[in-house]
Parts: structure tokens; C-alpha cells; sequence
């Protein structure tokens, strides 16, 4: 691995390191009581107005004073969110950060609350920190039953596979992965399933284009590679630029490897950013940046459009650092978020 590479891939560290620790069920049940009181038995979801998964911004629930997802819908006008992260609880099963289980806990009290008030939520798989269910199953047919059990725990529209750090780096893996989600693909009629992974600013990475070249050789029918353009470490500060030039080489490989047009290609591609400072010096997503991030992919047709977090969706007290709970740039509460709810693709 390059050191640009390994700046890279450090890009998600800072923010992921909750994920496993003992303590993140107790801050949740601190951070989240409103949630308990607003939800139901069962799972319902309401139709809403752009495919499951096209613009929901993650919400992660171990740290940064995460937000009353009901709300910050009301506040923010947000239809869907990405919920992080699902890891392996030691063995080929799914649980929230590697620990609490998918029902009976604050993870499913959270989605509940969403769902009853009309939000879509998609569960983001995987991600920088912990044991990845993509190395701990030994079988692509044990790690798409793994998928489906968080499919099924919560009656699922969509599903993120967050690939990141050792697991996009080992090629039978990434194989695993992608014979894993045809499965999925093919016993949930409908399902939106995105796969995520880092870039450079020009695109892909090696393990990127072997990613997609994977599944377009296995026939896997991604509804959009997302591409995360930020923490690059090569000293890029136009981060619009850097952005737009990611996702163009992401639709150059999408094209290439499934033989499509330019405008289906951009329709099978995404973005995920990551809002305000980010964990390398001289980057910075500004609200105004990130409107023309979103305008650009409005312009293209991307089918998804996501930003690393809702937790850091406002400025810092008296403009202090960023970190886990603000965004380190001048902005107004949750602007970024209102930028993105109702992103339609």
C-alpha cells in the first residue's frame, strides 16, 4: 500500500473507533430517549419520493451526541437515513459495532421511530473499525444469509456494503462480497443494494476497479458503486473539483466494465462526502461546496448521494475544533442535511 493510500484509509479512524467499545450501549440510551418513548411493535415503512437509499446522510449512534432521528426528520425535511455500522459479532453474524444485537435494543428502537414517522432507514454494512462480516464468513452463501438477517430484522428497502480497510484490500474477499450481494439480489425482489468504498481524486482505486470489475463479471446489478471523495492526503483542498473528478472516474470504470452509455453509468454511480473539515489538514466540505457537489450530481443522474455525518451537521462551539459532534466550518444547524433531503437522482 502507497502512503497516499494509507493516509487514505485512515480517513474514517477517528470516527469509526466507537464502534466495539463496551460503552456505546449506555451512551445510547442516554443519547436517545425520545426514540424509546415514539416507537412501536413492528416495522412500517411509507413510499417515499426517491428510491430507498438515494439520499440518506449517515447517522451513527455510538458518539458525537447523535441527534433524535424523528426530530431532525421534522427540523430537516429528511426522508431517509443510512444507520452505521453493522460488524461481525465474532463469527458470521450481524451486529450493531460488532456488539448489540439487531433487535430488542436502542438500534431497533431507532428505526422503528423512524419508520413510523414515514423515514426509510438503509443499514450501512462494514465500514473502517471492527471485524467485518465480508473476512468472517467463511462462504458467500454464510455472508449473504448474514445480509439477510439484517434485511429481514427490519423489513428492508435498501442496504449499504461499506467496503474499507482490510476487507476491500483482500481480492477473495471483495470475490465474497460480490457473489454475496447476487444472492441478496436475487431473493429480495427490489432491494437497493450500494457498495461503498474510497477513491483518489481521480477515481477508483486498484481495489475499487477490481471491486466493479468483479461485479460486472459475476452479473451483479449494484444500484450505485458510491465513491467516497475526502481524505485523499495528496494535499487536494478544491474538494468540488476532487469530488466531481472521482466520481468521473467511477463512471469511467462502471462504463467500461458493464459496456453502458455515459448517463447509465453516472446512474449506476454515488457519492459519499464527508461535511465541514475533514481528518486531513487543508480539506474542507463547506455547505456552499457541498451544494454544488449535490447540483453536479443532479446533473448527472447519480443514484446516490450520502455525507459522513448527521452527528457533525453543525458548527462548533464557539468555533472550536471539529470532531464527532460539529463540522469545524461556519454553517447553520443540520445545512447540510437540508441541502441533501429530497435528493431525487
Amino acid at each position: 500500500m502507497s502512503p497516499h493510500l494509507s493516509r487514505r484509509h485512515r480517513r474514517r479512524a477517528h470516527r469509526r473507533l466507537a464502534a466495539g467499545l463496551g460503552a456505546t450501549a449506555a451512551l445510547l440510551a442516554v443519547c436517545l430517549p425520545s426514540v424509546t418513548a415514539q416507537a412501536t411493535t413492528g416495522h412500517h415503512t411509507d413510499s417515499t419520493a426517491a428510491p430507498s437509499g438515494t439520499n440518506g446522510p449517515y447517522l451513527y449512534l455510538g458518539w458525537g451526541n447523535p441527534p433524535d432521528p424523528v426530530s431532525f426528520m421534522e427540523a430537516t425535511g429528511t426522508k431517509q437515513l443510512t444507520m452505521a455500522f453493522i460488524l461481525s459479532d465474532g463469527g458470521c453474524s450481524p451486529a450493531w459495532d460488532g456488539q448489540r444485537p439487531l433487535s430488542g435494543g436502542q438500534d431497533e428502537q431507532a428505526i422503528e421511530a423512524i419508520q413510523q414517522a414515514g423515514g426509510d432507514v438503509t443499514p450501512s454494512v462494514g465500514g473502517w473499525s471492527g471485524n467485518k462480516l465480508g473476512e468472517a464468513c467463511s462462504t458467500a452463501e454464510d455472508l449473504a444469509a448474514a445480509y439477510q438477517k439484517v434485511i429481514d430484522a427490519y423489513g428492508l428497502k435498501s442496504i449499504d456494503i461499506d467496503i474499507e480497510a482490510s476487507e476491500v484490500e483482500n481480492a477473495e474477499v471483495r470475490q465474497r462480497v460480490v457473489d454475496a450481494l447476487k444472492i441478496v439480489k436475487e431473493k429480495n425482489s427490489g432491494i437497493k443494494v450500494y457498495v461503498t468504498f474510497g477513491t483518489t481524486p481521480q477515481g477508483p482505486t486498484a481495489d475499487g476497479k477490481d471491486l466493479i470489475a468483479k461485479g460486472a463479471a459475476a452479473g451483479l446489478d449494484v444500484d450505485a458503486w458510491t465513491v467516497m471523495p475526502f481524505d485523499f492526503g495528496d494535499g487536494t483542498t478544491d474538494m468540488v473539483a476532487a469530488t466531481k473528478s472521482a466520481v468521473d472516474g467511477l463512471k469511467n470504470e462502471v462504463k467500461a466494465a458493464y459496456g453502458l452509455s455515459d448517463a447509465e453509468a453516472y446512474r449506476k454511480s454515488g457519492l459519499s462526502s464527508m461535511n465541514g473539515t475533514t481528518d486531513v489538514q487543508g480539506e474542507q466540505v463547506s455547505p456552499g461546496d457541498f451544494q454544488q457537489i449535490v447540483d453536479y450530481a443532479k446533473d448527472k443522474g447519480l443514484s446516490r448521494v450520502s455525507f459522513w455525518a448527521v452527528n457533525r451537521d453543525r458548527s462548533c462551539a464557539g468555533g472550536g475544533s471539529p470532531g464527532d459532534s460539529c463540522s469545524g466550518v461556519d454553517q447553520q444547524e443540520w445545512e447540510f442535511s437540508k441541502i441533501l433531503a429530497g435528493y431525487g437522482g
